[in-house]
């Protein structure tokens, strides 16, 4: 006589995810390879008569979860973790067209406002923001004192950032 594969693996079942558990480490993976267990055994029990059914499910309910921890380490070992939460926020390397527009239209007012500068105030400013200039190579090349090019300097940042303000 065949028994009831269904009632056996109802009353089981509790414990079979309780030992998948504790292969796995994760009781909802545990209940994925419970679940496939049960389709599997199923199936079989259905071709043929089992000598020890409880014994064959346990089998197969290790086996998967062993295969399932080999498997979630194989791709620990090749995936970094969370890179695909990062590559979520790059899709691409250059700006959403909205932040271009932005961009280009603060630069366009930087330049006039570069343009609206004495000349010594625009040299200095230029050095040292575009140049990497020190103030005493800015004080060398203008033959002036190192507080009068940081004034320079001072003046022509002040000079932008309130033409900035007014486009922006």
């Amino acid at each position: 006589m065949r028994p009831d594969t269904t009632t056996l693996f109802v009353e089981h079942r509790r414990s079979l995810i309780d030992y998948a558990t504790r292969i796995v480490g994760s009781r909802a993976q545990a209940e994925d390879v419970v679940q496939e267990a049960w389709l599997r055994f199923d199936e079989v029990s259905r071709q043929r008569l089992l000598d020890e059914p409880l014994s064959y499910l346990y089998r197969i309910v290790r086996n998967l979860a062993l295969d399932g921890r080999r498997s979630q380490a194989r791709e620990e070992r090749y995936l970094v973790r969370g890179a695909d939460l990062k590559a979520e926020g790059i899709a691409e390397d250059r700006p959403s067209p909205e932040a271009e527009a932005v961009g280009r239209g603060e630069l366009r007012a930087v330049r006039a406002a570069l343009l609206e500068l004495p000349e010594r105030t625009r040299i200095a400013l230029e050095m040292h923001r575009f140049g990497g200039a020190t103030l005493k190579d800015i004080a060398d090349f203008l033959d002036i004192s190192v507080g009068l090019a940081h004034a320079l300097v001072r003046d022509g940042l002040e000079h932008c950032r309130t033409r900035l303000r007014k486009n922006f």
